[in-house]
């Protein structure tokens, strides 16, 4: 039997991505976000979530992403991925959470060079589904151990 991936899907401006579900802590609504001075550009600020402090990125600034006009539907659907990056919790921004999906791991074909302007780093693969492509995020590469760190640091203040 073939691997396969289960993954959380979800749309930034018009192209969707994936995140492997056992990266993904949970889902929740758009939350009031704190700022933070000095923060990296990408960095929305922190919020509060069952009383542990959750740094923010916007992955729209992180990629040069246009942020995709709104239905009333997708306010629904919108919020933040909360991510685990070995043992340290993020938010992601994302405008409309899709669902998860089952791939197999022989689906995903390397990224192209680049991807909506996202560099090929950032993506793990690419697989294509009938109605365009999902772009499968490489979150371990979004953020570097310098960036993760000052994160850390901020977060403490």
């Amino acid at each position: 039997m073939a691997e396969q991936l289960q993954m959380v899907t979800f749309q930034l401006a018009d192209e969707l991505y994936g995140v492997d579900i056992l990266d993904v802590k949970e889902i929740v609504r758009v939350q009031s976000v704190r700022t933070v001075p000095n923060a990296p550009y990408y960095v929305e600020g922190f919020f509060n979530l069952r009383s542990e402090i959750i740094p923010v990125i916007n992955l729209h600034k992180r990629f040069a992403l246009k942020k995709k006009e709104s239905v009333p539907e997708d306010e629904l659907l919108s919020g933040f991925v909360i991510l685990d990056i070995d043992g340290m919790k993020l938010g992601v921004v994302i405008d409309r959470v899709s669902r998860v999906v089952t791939i197999e791991k022989i689906e995903i074909q390397p990224p192209p060079q680049m991807l909506s302007g996202i560099g090929a780093e950032y993506v793990q693969g690419v697989v294509r589904q009938e109605d365009g492509y999902l772009i499968i995020l490489n979150i371990r590469n979004l953020f570097n151990l310098k960036e993760l760190q000052k994160l850390l640091e901020i977060k403490k203040q």
